[in-house]
């Protein structure tokens, strides 16, 4: 809290005095590249234990719990003491990513052909964003240090996706398509409240009664039992989705005059 009658610092200026990242030491450190010292006592703590204490915090309390004090407390050292391992909170989240994703998934198990490796893949993926919820805030959609285990599961969908022929842009694109529905589905999973959902569909229903003329479609949908319970998988219906128009898409590329 800054003192009374101090002047208040603007968002922007404090950035600007902020350290800029060394990504070469981010990257080092996900790689097992960093330089280790030749002198000295042996180091007490390693990367995959700082690691998977920091996951195991989100695990129970969220991404937010994975402090770099809350692990330095959980692993008996000094939050000083644990920078001389992990230069910043960004490079403690990376790793995190990399010890849930240290299983590269197997497509060929689902079978030859594209079609069921890729949806061998995407459940993979929803199955480890099941497992550790956090994992959707600690991926946010930009372009991040990527360890061997993030990348090996890009190359993996990529792999998969190759005998398709598409141009490796296209490819991108559907490797794009696939795990943002991974990650929709999960926010959705996250955000769900059933009591919540209760309350909002009665008062949406009062207020359709009193404005239906309003909103004629969605007051049919509503009486047709849109939001009502349903047995269809969301992650199948979408995938299946997907997937038909990647198979549209290669029939017109291959039927596409040369």
């Amino acid at each position: 809290m800054a003192e009374a009658g101090a002047p208040r610092r603007s968002t922007r200026a404090s950035r600007a005095k902020e350290k800029p990242r060394d990504l070469r030491a981010g990257l080092a450190l996900l790689w097992g590249e960093q330089d280790r010292p030749t002198r000295g006592p042996k180091p007490s703590l390693t990367p995959d234990r700082i690691a998977a204490t920091a996951v195991a915090l989100a695990e129970a309390e969220g991404l937010e719990a994975a402090s770099m004090t809350k692990v330095a407390a959980e692993l008996g050292v000094s939050t000083m003491a644990l920078y001389r391992y992990v230069p910043d909170r960004t490079s403690l989240v990376e790793l995190m990513v990399e010890a849930v994703l240290a299983d590269r998934p197997d497509t060929t198990t689902a079978g030859e052909g594209w079609r069921p490796q890729l949806a061998e893949w995407t459940r993979r993926s929803w199955a480890v964003y099941q497992a550790h919820p956090w994992l959707l805030a600690a991926t946010a959609m930009r372009r991040q240090v990527m360890g061997p285990n993030q990348l090996a599961w890009l190359d993996a969908a990529l792999a998969a996706l190759e005998p398709t022929g598409l141009p490796a842009a296209q490819r991108h694109q559907v490797f794009l398509l696939l795990i943002g529905l991974v990650r929709n589905l999960t926010q959705q999973r996250i955000d769900h409240d059933e009591d919540h959902n209760r309350e909002w569909e009665r008062l949406t229903g009062e207020l359709l009664d009193r404005h239906a003329d309003r909103y004629p479609a969605l007051t049919r949908a509503v009486a047709q039992g849109v939001f009502a319970p349903t047995a269809l998988d969301p992650l199948t219906f979408g995938l299946d989705r997907i997937l038909d128009s990647v198979q549209t898409l290669i029939d017109r590329t291959e039927n596409a005059p040369s």
